[in-house]
């Protein structure tokens, strides 16, 4: 597919990372308004909400967009997300007979504070990526047991916070916990000081569900995708995680970009999963290619310093894709529900600099990495700037996310005062 025009100028440059190819859903508001939800073009946003109170936006319906969020539109199927999507494109198009009633309806992106794109019901994250599997099972099981024996069969996952879902630009503060080093004789309460990133995606799931769904139907289900970083505190997940898994350490926060990117936008880039080693059971095998072609870039900066790119992968990367993680959640007969978030699981690639998390591109603090302000980095500082960022690369365009950032702040006083 190529770049399909609009009269919004800024949205036809091949680097735009919302061209009318795009149209992520996202919520703004300015600073004598109130929070609203938004569709990016170029460097504007075009106020749905505005849209569809002067009837440039008719779903035949009740209203979808008179709550600051995009759930309501999540709730009404694929038929409303695609009519809702051929009717942007015909109103941002060249030519279109109702450009001069939406210029008013247009806010530059420069002037609006970004929010929350959706209420988060639930947070499922996964450990779906082979590379970032089978480093971190090296670090601590030895290479022959990286892998544990079900990996290959079926999606990893634990069940996270809906409350710990931040906006990307949301500071994100030192958590304390319980920590026990290897040589340490009794636990002790502290801040972590093995703080780190997770590179994910996260699908939205869109549409309800009480029973278990196919793979095909977990696809249908799916509304769009965000970039996602699961902040992890490796230290305290170090003596907490066995038997039951990640808990504390993974509640702090996970920061989301704030635009949503629709899988229809993403459809061009389809690509297939990996050669399983096992044929996967039958409620969880590929039927058609699951996977995006996404680049996916980390950058740290430490504070009042240039960033560097720490990380550059691709969500292709991954072994199972997310419709196959939402088909295996529920399985169970576990309901899915509108504002599901599941995150992807780290997504790396087979090389160094593909890894997207401190504890593997540091080998677990053994390997400091070094950035290009000449400082060195095991794992994430007070300070640093921790920016995530991707898109897919079309035909003279890009289907961008928006970044996904967040500075990490030092750590309260002592909570307990002791």
């Amino acid at each position: 597919m190529v770049m399909i025009q609009s009269w919004v100028t800024s949205a036809n440059g091949s680097d735009c990372p919302f061209p009318l190819n795009n149209l992520p859903y996202g919520v703004f508001s300015t600073s004598d308004g109130d929070s609203r939800c938004g569709v990016a073009i170029g460097d504007m946003i075009l106020d749905v909400r505005g849209c569809e109170q002067s009837g440039l936006i008719d779903l035949d319906g009740p209203a979808l967009f008179d709550k600051p969020h995009w759930n309501a539109l999540m709730t009404a199927g694929q038929p409303v997300w695609r009519q809702l999507r051929r009717r942007l494109t015909e109103l941002l198009s060249e030519p279109s007979r109702e450009k001069s009633r939406l210029r008013s309806l247009l806010v530059a992106h420069s002037s609006v504070t970004l929010h929350l794109p959706f209420e988060v019901a639930e947070f499922t994250d996964f450990y779906a990526g082979r590379h970032h599997a089978t480093n971190v099972g090296t670090m601590f099981r030895g290479a022959e047991n990286a892998l544990p024996p079900n990996w290959l069969h079926m999606p990893i996952g634990y069940n996270g916070r809906a409350s710990s879902v931040v906006v990307s630009g949301t500071s994100i503060r030192r958590p304390w916990g319980q920590l026990k080093g290897p040589n340490d004789n009794t636990p002790r309460f502290a801040p972590s000081a093995r703080f780190d990133l997770e590179l994910e995606l996260g699908a939205i799931v869109g549409v309800d569900s009480a029973t278990p769904v196919s793979v095909d139907r977990a696809d249908q289900m799916i509304f769009g995708y965000v970039l996602l970083n699961d902040w992890s505190a490796r230290d305290i997940q170090a003596w907490e995680y066995q038997p039951l898994g990640p808990f504390q350490a993974k509640a702090t926060a996970t920061s989301i970009s704030p635009w949503i990117v629709t899988k229809a936008a993403l459809e061009p880039f389809r690509c297939d999963t990996p050669e399983r080693d096992f044929p996967l059971l039958a409620h969880i095998r590929d039927t058609t290619p699951m996977l995006y072609d996404i680049d996916l870039t980390v950058q740290l900066a430490p504070q009042d310093r240039i960033p560097t790119t720490i990380a550059r992968t691709n969500y292709r990367e991954m072994y199972y894709s997310s419709a196959q993680q939402l088909a295996h959640h529920s399985s169970s007969g576990c309901p899915m529900r509108t504002g599901d978030l599941l995150g992807s699981g780290t997504i790396s690639g087979a090389e160094k600099h593909q890894r997207g998390a401190m504890l593997e591109l540091s080998w677990g603090g053994a390997e400091p990495i070094t950035l290009d302000s000449g400082e060195n980095r095991c794992f994430i500082e007070d300070g640093d700037t921790v920016t995530l960022s991707g898109a897919a690369h079309g035909d003279g365009y890009i289907i961008g996310f928006g970044d996904c950032y967040g500075v990490v702040l030092p750590a309260f006083d002592d909570p307990y005062q002791r």
